[in-house]
């Protein structure tokens, strides 16, 4: 019964709908309408991709916090214009790439982060307190449904797995 395809569809659209309604519930709308929306993202690979690379620990923590901190941080240093937002997002990428934690739902926090002119706050509430929440929800769905693989797979699987970067190399 549990192995029915449509039985584990609505599995993982129930958990979507609580990890992000506990989620936006903790830290929501009222606070942060805008600083969330990458956390849409982060759901859909936590369940329905969980045993992604790009949906374990390491890429979800180090790719959503290592963009956020580039955005605060371009914001900061040099205000909000175009150039802004695309050195943002350059080094954002290059962030990720270079410790192997691409998340790609977490490329939308430099853009997000500059345009709500954030401060160094925000790293903490919304941005990890959101992730930690989201991620618990998904820790403890993943074991009620029996057969179902626990997230997380493999916590400190990098993303990508090989340096392969846009596919060729190594």
């Amino acid at each position: 019964m549990f192995a029915h395809p449509l039985i584990r569809l609505a599995w993982c659209l129930a958990g979507m709908a609580c990890g992000i309604g506990f989620t936006l519930f903790l830290v929501g709308p009222d606070h942060a309408p805008l600083l969330l929306a990458s956390l849409g993202g982060t759901s859909v690979f936590l369940f329905s991709l969980t045993r992604s690379p790009a949906a374990q620990p390491r890429a979800l923590l180090g790719g959503h916090l290592g963009s956020a901190v580039v955005g605060v941080a371009c914001y900061q240093a040099l205000g909000e214009s175009l150039a802004v937002y695309v050195l943002a997002m350059c080094l954002a990428l290059a962030l990720m790439l270079a410790t192997r934690t691409i998340h790609p739902p977490a490329g939308a926090n430099p853009i997000l982060l500059i345009h709500a002119h954030a401060d160094w706050a925000v790293l903490w509430y919304p941005v990890l307190s959101g992730l930690v929440s989201l991620m618990l929800v998904a820790i403890v769905w993943s074991r009620l449904y029996p057969g179902l693989a626990p997230y997380p797979t493999e916590p400190w699987a990098p993303s990508p797995q090989k340096l392969d970067w846009g596919g060729w190399g190594p």
